[in-house]
């Protein structure tokens, strides 16, 4: 029953993806200029490609169209090898054929951690860290949390007499340790802009980055983890 309903909304989501004619024109007419060789290499390597992941197991059991799209790849670049046997350029299964490879290396943005349960009232000028926001993978852009977590601030600075906003921007361990200072850096500053613009006095907020030096999941080197892409902020 699960995979029927991944084949129903796989589906649907194919024919919304070709109804809309987004066909990654611009790659299409490149290939369209190149002579027949090149093409087929091209569009060899495309096929390859998605015959690959559409047996890759972390594919085949993830819950997205990567899997889809592989076998869609594997199929329109098929149809176009077809038609290059016999020197024929077909525009369509090109199209289709860039369309579904492009599409299938697109790894959805994984859904962001759910918040952290309220405190009771009585504890929510002492608990240790006052905002939690995640981050998307190498970014510091603002998630939709920023909002809530920067209303919940202002709301309870007087009232819990706050002197002192530390912003701490962290990473995970993904990339060198000089970028992701940088990174860690750049989310931190983001989220003092936005208290500051909520109404907090820019001399009461102080601005920190710890890189991936204090991930909240420890990993080996290297691995990505959206628990560690972060900014805490912590008012006392």
């Amino acid at each position: 029953m699960r995979n029927l309903e991944r084949l129903s909304v796989c589906a649907a989501a194919l024919a919304a993806t070709w109804s809309t004619g987004a066909m990654a024109q611009d790659d299409t007419q490149t290939l369209m200029g190149l002579g027949i060789t090149e093409l087929r290499q091209e569009i060899q390597t495309r096929y390859n490609a998605g015959l690959a992941l559409s047996t890759d197991p972390a594919a085949v059991s993830a819950d997205d169209n990567r899997f889809m799209w592989a076998n869609e790849a594997k199929v329109q670049c098929g149809i176009a090898l077809g038609f290059l046997k016999s020197s024929t350029k077909d525009q369509t299964s090109i199209a289709k054929c860039v369309l579904a490879s492009r599409m299938m290396n697109r790894v959805p943005a994984p859904p962001a951690p759910p918040p952290p349960p309220a405190p009771p009232p009585d504890k929510v000028c002492d608990r240790e860290v006052t905002g939690l926001l995640f981050f998307a993978f190498d970014s510091a852009e603002l998630p939709a949390t920023a909002a809530e977590n920067v209303a919940f601030v202002v709301e309870n600075a007087g009232r819990c007499n706050w002197q002192t906003i530390t912003v701490v921007g962290h990473t995970d361990r993904a990339g060198s340790n000089a970028y992701n200072d940088g990174l860690a850096m750049r989310r931190a500053q983001a989220v003092a802009a936005y208290l500051e613009q909520g109404g907090i006095a820019a001399a009461k907020v102080k601005v920190e980055a710890r890189g991936e030096t204090q991930p909240l999941e420890p990993t080996p080197d290297g691995v990505r983890n959206p628990q560690n892409r972060r900014v805490e902020i912590i008012a006392n």
